[in-house]
């Protein structure tokens, strides 16, 4: 169904999503294209990836919905509307949700709040220089669409995972995914694969390191 927003125009759809035993309301733009914005493109490229409900974000949340994450500090990188997000709040995790889009951490927010939920959300850049917390689950969906990301999200990943956790993403078969996670296991992350019938031409990867 459709929404209001704050202005009164139509705006938002309204979507039930089930993970598991439950149903999560979600509100997300109506009319993505209407968020392009050349001077942010011509600045950096800036699309609102942000604003759609990607297949792989739904696979992985249904994977992670099925997890016991009680008493895990778990962090989603480039989550977009953060269902992956949502299902490890509903997991029993301490969830930080990060995208470089303000627009989705408003939403975020919202979301979480409309279905009960705690997750701190905050704007994460990729390319710049950030000081993370380490957690024990890493989360990302479909983000290995731009050859430009494999580098900063390696790096990511050795700030961010905890010694001994994981990262685990969600790939629909991105033609730089393969580049970024043989880079991966070149760096000493051990890489476990799982097909999915939700992406036919990609996979689920945890990427994992030993805690010494």
């Amino acid at each position: 169904m459709e929404r209001k927003g704050e202005q009164g125009t139509l705006n938002e759809l309204e979507e039930q999503i089930v993970l598991g035993t439950t149903e999560l309301i979600i509100r997300r733009p109506a009319d993505v294209e209407s968020l392009i914005d050349e001077e942010r493109f011509a600045d950096r490229e800036f699309l609102p990836y942000w604003a759609e409900l990607w297949p792989s974000g739904l696979a992985l949340a249904r994977f992670v919905a099925g997890l016991d994450l009680r008493g895990n500090d778990v962090l989603e990188l480039g989550c977009g509307l953060a269902l992956p997000s949502l299902a490890a709040a509903l997991a029993g995790a301490a969830v930080t949700a990060t995208d470089w889009a303000p627009e989705s951490i408003d939403l975020i927010r919202r979301n979480a709040h409309a279905n009960g939920l705690s997750i701190a959300a905050q704007e994460l850049d990729w390319a710049a220089p950030v000081d993370l917390d380490r957690y024990h689950v890493v989360l990302a969906a479909d983000v290995l669409y731009e050859e430009r990301n494999v580098e900063p999200l390696l790096r990511l990943l050795d700030d961010a995972v905890a010694p001994g956790g994981v990262a685990l993403f969600a790939d629909p078969g991105r033609r730089h995914a393969q580049a970024f996670f043989d880079r991966a296991r070149g760096s000493g992350w051990s890489l476990e694969l799982t097909a999915t019938d939700e992406l036919p031409s990609g996979s689920m990867v945890r990427l994992s390191r030993s805690a010494g």
